[in-house]
């Protein structure tokens, strides 16, 4: 992806690939789309992808492989042990993060899962910029805790902080004081943190965390799933990495890890994930659990042929063209938006555009889930698929009283090589349109609320018969058009 100047003045995104292979999508009338969230309970987890339009949920595992990668695939060898499909994946890993060890797993929670069983102790505690839902469900599930300690910036909306991402040092030094290291599973970094905007975290940063765990004896993991977004970041707005190569920037991050985890849903643009160490004892702790919970230890969970895509893609996420094609449609689709007064988070991160629904529906009690509410609306208004990034993301506490999110955001995610300015065009008219008729948004309640990870298949019903008004008006506006 490149950012290319017009005659008008104007910086476009230019895609850096040309389209050789695609998937027709349809657009259902909004009576239609009404008939379909309601089917889903609100939830757009729940929606059948048939029905949608945009699918802009997630970036996880809906990124669009290259020609080399699925010609990689048919080279794929299909032993149950000893693959050297797994061999040509381990070397490509070793030498971009310069680790010693690789134990794969079928994707980043499957990580997450094995680091929780080995270092998370009841009673004990896991520090970080910013947890994921999945990372924290694991990390309870131990019987630990997850302590947040992002910097301030992180939570204001409007910003020009190039870092949000990163942890407050001062916080950190108290609560290793404070804790003790044998209470602390861990100190975890997120890179590109998903839940407040994909905001990234600074090389700075990373080496000042580092420094401050190795002289406290406490472990540092590195979640790398969202790497690629990060690297594009340092790349252009720190000015001592503009001219360093990616793959150098990336090895100068995984020295300071202890360990280095990912989802190659995300990274790689293919399928499954792992886990790099090159501490020995960490290793054969670890090796143990891939047999026990993922599979033999030369596929873990992945299919061979996923393992070819992925080394291919690894490779493909050393070039700018490839890991800017996120960030910079991410910014674009922001722009847009902010032009029309919807409200962003900015600057802009990676993984998808965030709409602060705290502002746009600030008539809705956050008890009442103000960005599931939103993400329910944004489909019916253009049949475009978002994410909740809010309380409904959240766990209730242990008393059942609802948890509070610090920021209720809508993501509207922007898998790699997917779309087209058309696309973010779209979406930015509809969305321009919903934020005039704010107004007609309601709350959400849960009629089918599960325990864990309720976002993803939770069941809402609105308050009130607000997605109606909300179609009528669409109606009313845009006459025959879908």
């Amino acid at each position: 992806m490149a950012d290319v100047k017009f005659l008008s003045g104007e910086n476009i995104p230019l895609e850096m690939h040309k389209v050789r292979m695609v998937q027709k999508v349809n657009l259902l009338p909004i009576e239609d789309r009404l008939e379909c969230i309601e089917g889903a309970g609100y939830n757009t987890f729940l929606l059948k992808n048939r029905d949608v339009f945009l699918d802009m949920l997630t970036d996880s595992g809906v990124n669009a492989m290259s020609q080399n990668q699925y010609a990689a695939m048919m080279q794929a060898d299909d032993s149950y042990a000893g693959s050297e499909t797994f061999y040509r994946l381990e070397d490509v890993l070793q030498d971009i993060f310069g680790m010693k060890y690789f134990l794969p797993a079928h994707q980043g929670r499957a990580c997450e899962h094995i680091i929780s069983k080995i270092l998370v102790t009841p009673g004990s505690t896991a520090i970080m910029n910013y947890h994921f839902t999945t990372t924290k469900a694991h990390i309870t599930l131990c019987g630990g805790a997850v302590e947040e300690i992002i910097i301030d910036e992180a939570f204001k909306i409007k910003s020009d902080h190039p870092f949000k991402g990163d942890i407050n040092l001062d916080k950190l030094n108290s609560l290793i004081k404070e804790l003790g290291k044998d209470k602390i599973a861990f100190v975890r970094i997120e890179a590109g943190t998903n839940l407040v905007g994909g905001q990234p975290v600074s090389m700075q940063n990373m080496r000042d965390v580092s420094k401050i765990c190795r002289q406290a004896g406490v472990k540092l993991v590195f979640d790398a799933s969202l790497l690629g977004d990060n690297l594009y970041f340092i790349k252009k707005r720190d000015p001592e990495y503009t001219d360093v190569d990616i793959i150098k920037i990336t090895r100068e991050i995984a020295s300071l890890m202890d360990i280095v985890y990912f989802s190659a849903r995300k990274l790689g643009s293919a399928r499954g994930g792992g886990i790099l160490v090159s501490d020995d004892d960490l290793f054969l702790k670890m090796r143990e659990l891939v047999p026990l919970y993922e599979g033999f230890l030369t596929y873990g969970g992945m299919s061979v042929r996923e393992m070819e895509a992925l080394a291919v893609g690894l490779r493909e996420t050393m070039d700018m063209d490839v890991i800017g094609q996120t960030p910079l449609i991410v910014e674009a689709l922001c722009n847009e938006l902010s032009k029309n007064n919807v409200p962003v988070v900015t600057p802009p991160g990676g993984l998808g555009c965030h709409v602060d629904a705290m502002d746009m529906c600030v008539h809705i009690p956050q008890d009442q889930y103000p960005a599931g509410a939103l993400a329910a609306a944004i489909f019916i208004a253009s049949g475009v698929r978002c994410m909740e990034r809010g309380t409904m993301s959240e766990q209730r506490n242990d008393d059942g009283s609802e948890r509070f999110s610090e920021m209720e955001l809508a993501r509207l995610a922007v898998p790699r090589r997917v779309f087209t300015l058309s696309h973010v065009k779209y979406t930015a008219d509809r969305m321009s349109w919903l934020y005039k008729n704010r107004h007609l948004i309601g709350g959400l309640k849960f009629t089918e609320e599960p325990r864990v990870l309720r976002f993803f298949f939770g069941r809402l019903q609105p308050i009130g018969d607000w997605p109606q008004q909300l179609a009528k008006k669409f109606r009313e506006d845009y006459g025959d058009s879908l």
